[in-house]
Order: structure tokens, then sequence, then C-alpha cells
């Protein structure tokens, strides 16, 4: 398995921007696909965006298509999710998660999650 650590959350306003990274040790990680949830107060957690190994293909919760992007840097062990025109509706806990190959989203590992905060 690999050890994922977040950061990049924070408080901005609606319609601003942000930048999360999810930062893997081991050498596996490029074999890994990578992925985001979020967890809201009171909500369950879901998915929001994920990234195959290669970058080749990305999948996104329709909630945040066209807004998200997701992408992955094998060489720096980092996957990464730019977050534009954010909404109140995204306030949460973002949590990278990194599974292997052909197991479902959510199975593998998990970081310890970054908050972000998005003012009306």
């Amino acid at each position: 398995q690999v050890q994922l650590v977040e950061s990049g959350g924070g408080l901005v306003q609606a319609g601003g921007s942000l930048r999360l990274s999810c930062a893997a040790s081991g050498r596996i990680f490029s074999s890994y696909a990578m992925g985001w949830f979020r967890q809201a107060p009171g909500k369950e957690r879901e998915f929001v965006a994920g990234i195959s190994w290669s970058g080749g293909r990305t999948y996104y919760a329709d909630s945040v298509k066209g807004r998200f992007t997701i992408s992955r840097d094998n060489a720096k062990n980092t996957a990464y999710l730019q977050m534009n025109s954010l909404k109140p509706e995204d306030t949460a806990v973002y949590y990278c998660n990194g599974k292997p190959t052909n197991t479902a989203w959510g199975q593998g590992s998990w970081g310890q999650g970054t908050q972000v905060t998005v003012s009306s």
C-alpha cells in the first residue's frame, strides 16, 4: 500500500479556486489509480473524481463536472485536484484515495483529509 498526505485545503469565497495535492510514498504509486472523495458534516463520504494509473482516464461526479480537474504527476508521486467555481455546497473534508488497479474506488489507502470551506 501507499501512504497518502493531502494538502491545499482552506477557506475560499464562492466562485474561487483551490488546488489540493495528495503526496504519496512508495514506489508503487504509479501503479495505483488515485481518487478524491469528500465528506460534508452529517453526510456520507462521496466520490468526487478519479484518475487511472497512467492518467489516461478520468472520472467525475456529476456535481463537479466542468469545475474540477484531477491530474497526477507520477514522477513526483503526487495527485492533484484543481477546483474552480467553488460553491458553498463544496464545503467538506476532502480525502485522497489510492487503490490498486481492478479494485473498487474506496479500497486501498486513504489520507487524513483536508478541510475545504467555501463561504457564500
